[in-house]
């Protein structure tokens, strides 16, 4: 067997039932180019050991892992698209491929699939994922995860010889499948069918199975007080999520409730962007022709997609306990902003109130000069230990004005955090690594044209050197 020690399969999903999933046979495609891996990620869940043709074998044509699921399991939901609610959903080019355990924290991970084939949720759609929408996912999963958010990891892409039509790209297009690693795939939306369907015995399953999976710290004897315990965990672990997208300064772009994980992990990447400069107004997918999902709405929108998680719950408890667990985003969302402020800056937190106010200081400043969003953190990782450094960048002027004094007078009170290395090689240069839509669209012109992925190979390097360089825990 190719797997390492590392390596424990786990079939938790099967546990609830029929009910919940559609087995499935994946598509078989006519070639299988391996394109990426992810070498961390592999490792660490025991699967590094394996060889390309191995790797193709599982990932590609989708032999099962030993222990772990016999067939793939399409996922069965519901969900809100841009506010109206779409009882026509599911997996429909995707599915649960495999899970395993984590040796290193003990979390149940998902191996899931995009552009896997057909499933009795594709509604006339062809199953498949272009290529160039996988190397959009890789760069936005390795970009993220450098930033310090919570996301679903990239881990495998494999190219698949077919021509797709699309018209949103020129066609046809090349075609891919590839496969994420997440720490579940139950969303808000899997409870919202259960709701539609009046399926008050499942909404219990449901539930139960989620908290004593995912947050066992929510279990509590009583089903009302454990439906309003789940609720409010999470609502935290989706305000820590958003707030870490407002200080990447990432635009997630549809956040329907099938693409909100309860778990509160970032994952399901379309149409996404991070922004040149502060804008709320800001948005990622060209459909979105209202700006309901733009950069400053975010937070507001994931409260809304909690609201209608919320509503899942209340055949289960009362409207006021929900209603009060539901009362514990805000709070969250301001402290984890706070939070995420600083570790984007590497400085010691000083306690709530001072945190806010750097916070607050900072995004005003963002917010009335316009400076590069991405460059003013890097300039100032380490706070005033990057005063000279800073007076070295492209921003400078912007720093020299009136507007940064606040910032600049909060920074006085802070500390560099233990981990802060502004001896790393990255902080040696003058301008940060970014990933705006210009140089996505530079990175994919030489893979359309010439076949040429070493544009591609060099970011993910520059991205992992950033990552190295912010000592962001994988």
């Amino acid at each position: 067997m190719p797997y390492s020690t590392a390596y424990r399969a786990a079939t938790r999903h099967q546990e609830l039932g029929p009910d919940f999933y559609d087995a499935v046979q994946p598509a078989k495609f006519p070639e299988h180019i391996l394109r990426y891996r992810n070498h961390y990620w592999a490792e660490r869940v025991g699967l590094g050991s394996l060889t390309d043709e191995e790797w193709i074998e599982h990932f590609g044509r989708f032999t099962p892992l030993a222990g772990s699921f016999e067939q793939p399991l399409a996922l069965r939901y519901h969900g809100h698209q841009f506010r109206t609610y779409n009882p026509h959903l599911g997996d429909g080019r995707g599915f649960l491929f495999a899970q395993l355990q984590d040796v290193e924290d003990g979390r149940l991970l998902d191996l899931g699939t995009k552009g896997s084939g057909q499933t009795p949720w594709s509604r006339r759609a062809d199953g498949r994922l272009t290529l160039k929408g996988g190397m959009r996912e890789i760069l936005a999963t390795e970009m993220l995860e450098a930033l310090g958010v919570e996301t679903s990891k990239t881990f495998s892409l494999i190219e698949t010889g077919e021509e797709l039509d699309r018209g949103d790209e020129p066609s046809p297009t090349r075609s891919s499948v590839l496969v994420r690693l997440s720490h579940s795939h139950i969303r808000i939306g899997t409870f919202q069918r259960l709701l539609y369907l009046d399926d008050k015995d499942n909404i219990r399953k449901l539930l139960d199975y989620t908290i004593r999976t995912y947050m066992p710290e929510a279990w509590r004897e009583d089903e009302a007080a454990r439906a309003a315990a789940f609720l409010e965990e999470v609502c935290r672990r989706v305000a820590r999520m958003g707030a870490q997208w407002m200080t990447a300064g990432f635009v997630h772009g549809v956040l329907n409730t099938d693409n909100i994980n309860v778990t509160g992990e970032s994952f399901d990447y379309g149409p996404w962007r991070f922004l040149p400069v502060y804008d709320p107004a800001f948005t990622a997918a060209y459909f979105d022709e209202t700006g309901l999902y733009a950069f400053g709405r975010q937070p507001d929108t994931l409260l809304w997609n909690l609201f209608r998680l919320a509503e899942c719950l209340l055949p289960l408890a009362e409207q006021s306990s929900l209603e009060q667990a539901l009362a514990a985003f805000e709070p969250a969302l301001h402290r984890e902003f706070a939070g995420a402020i600083l570790r984007r800056l590497g400085l010691q937190s000083r306690g709530f109130e001072q945190d806010g106010a750097l916070a607050k200081a900072l995004w005003t400043f963002l917010h009335e000069t316009k400076a590069p969003f991405e460059q003013t953190f890097f300039d100032w990782y380490g706070g005033l230990a990057s005063l000279e450094r800073a007076g070295q960048s492209p921003s400078a002027g912007l720093y020299a004005q009136a507007a940064f004094e606040p910032v600049r007078a909060c920074l006085e009170d802070f500390a560099a955090a233990p981990q802060m290395r502004l001896d790393h090689p990255y902080f040696s240069r003058t301008e940060p690594c970014t990933m705006l839509i210009e140089e996505v669209e530079a990175l994919w012109a030489p893979i359309a044209g010439s076949d040429d992925w070493s544009a591609l190979l060099g970011k993910l390097a520059d991205i992992r050197l950033m990552a190295e360089a912010y000592g962001v825990e994988r």
